[in-house]
């Protein structure tokens, strides 16, 4: 099905490029969590709005951009995070004219120095259009557009200076990791409007709330992934079923320890700090004989550093330093509660349970992996421990197979050559566009 055309007013691409922002879940956040994405006090929503009309906007303009790399005619691979790069940095050693690309002032982690920036300088030329564009989803969001109006007014400007970039560059094709970011869709909106070709590979386990799928060519993980899609809206241009690429190099030393010793304890953003530090205490006084390590999201802005000072035996990942598989690999059970991480640590045949920090109403096993049968949930600490002492007694050493589901390699030839498999794909492909 060949994608769809550029929505034709300006007001309607801001709405394609915010769709995750405008969904019932996004404005269920905590209010914790949708307070440092939105402040729900107005003044400082004003507050950001101006900060970032100063900082990045101005800012942008005085910053100077040296590219490392040429990206003229260059397959560009776009990231917005330190996932996204490494999700698509195998595609440099395949096709090493290919050039990892990312928005002028945009945070890549520990790759923020070695990406090429596309400049922004220009998205200060746009802002007329945010009265405009805020009275147009007034219309049709409501109050939530008023509710998220700093968002809006982040998201202006992108659509514009990416076709200039776009035009100014020509890049053979433009290869994504992500598909619901307002940058990213804004670039994927551009690309329609200036004929560049697109391609999509998944990097984390997908929402029912994100947008519809629309790139020339996705390359999904399995079939978990292009079901909720199915569920998104039409599922349009070529679709290809790799595997999970990133995980390749780990999937031939699955963990085969028939009982668990090491678990690890990874949180993201939804979670409350009580209910995270509740949880480790815990664990701790009901298994002295385990060993564990806390890992926060990367993206998680709080200090949890209290949890070592109290917990002296606890030991500590850091998801910005150390790649989710090398985690995962030290461990033989991993306690969490809505993360795709409960994906990668099954494939790995470690024994994956999960565990809600906290009440909130927004995730209730999002990914749908207790509904599938890929993990086991237990809804207090007594069954939380339950399980666990199962494990500690006995881990199968089949435990992988649940995820064949979400992994169309698992238990094929290609099996740890995803890799391989997508970028022979990509390449096929890019020689029938370009």
């Amino acid at each position: 099905m060949p994608v769809s055309p550029v929505p034709p007013t300006i007001t309607a691409r801001l709405r394609d490029m915010l769709q995750l922002r405008f969904t019932p879940l996004f404005a269920a956040l905590p209010a914790r969590m949708l307070d440092s994405i939105s402040p729900t006090n107005l003044l400082k929503r004003v507050a950001k709005v101006l900060g970032y009309a100063g900082l990045r906007l101005v800012g942008n303009v005085f910053q100077p951009i040296r590219n490392p790399e040429k990206l003229q005619g260059a397959v560009w691979l776009y990231v917005v995070s330190q996932n996204n790069y490494e999700a698509l940095q195998f595609l440099r050693e395949t096709r090493p004219a290919a050039v990892l690309v990312a928005g002028q002032s945009k945070q890549i982690g520990r790759y923020n120095a070695v990406v090429n920036r596309l400049s922004l300088r220009r998205k200060l030329l746009y802002y007329w259009q945010f009265p405009l564009v805020l009275l147009g989803l007034w219309r049709t969001e409501g109050q939530q557009a008023w509710r998220f109006f700093d968002l809006i007014f982040n998201a202006v400007g992108y659509y514009e200076v990416y076709r200039r970039a776009l035009r100014h560059y020509r890049p053979k094709a433009v290869i994504f990791a992500n598909d619901h970011n307002d940058d990213a869709r804004a670039l994927l909106l551009a690309c329609r409007a200036e004929g560049v070709p697109t391609a999509y590979v998944q990097h984390a386990s997908v929402s029912t709330n994100f947008p519809p799928l629309g790139f020339d060519l996705s390359l999904l993980e399995g079939q978990d992934a292009l079901d909720k899609y199915r569920q998104c809206g039409p599922v349009q241009g070529r679709i290809e079923l790799v595997g999970m690429p990133k995980a390749d190099a780990f999937l031939a030393r699955k963990n085969q320890n028939p009982q668990v010793l090491r678990v690890g304890i990874a949180c993201n953003t939804l979670d409350s700090t009580e209910a995270i530090s509740a949880t480790v205490a815990y664990l701790l006084r009901e298994f002295p004989g385990l060993t564990f390590t806390f890992r926060p999201h990367p993206g998680d802005p709080r200090d949890f550093q209290f949890l070592g000072q109290q917990h002296p035996q606890l030991l500590s990942s850091d998801a910005r330093q150390q790649n989710v598989f090398e985690f995962l690999q030290q461990h033989d059970a991993l306690i969490a509660a809505d993360t795709s991480t409960h994906l990668e640590a099954t494939l790995l045949n470690v024994a994956s349970l999960y565990y809600r920090f906290g009440t909130h109403a927004v995730a209730d096993d999002y990914y749908g992996y207790v509904a599938r049968g890929l993990v086991e949930r237990a809804r207090t600490l007594p069954e939380l421990a339950a399980l666990l002492r199962r494990y500690q007694q006995h881990k199968p050493a089949d435990l992988y197979q649940r995820a064949a589901y979400y992994n169309a390699t698992l238990g094929t030839p290609d099996e740890g050559h995803s890799q391989q498999r997508a970028a022979r794909l990509l390449d096929e492909w890019l020689k029938t566009v370009v």
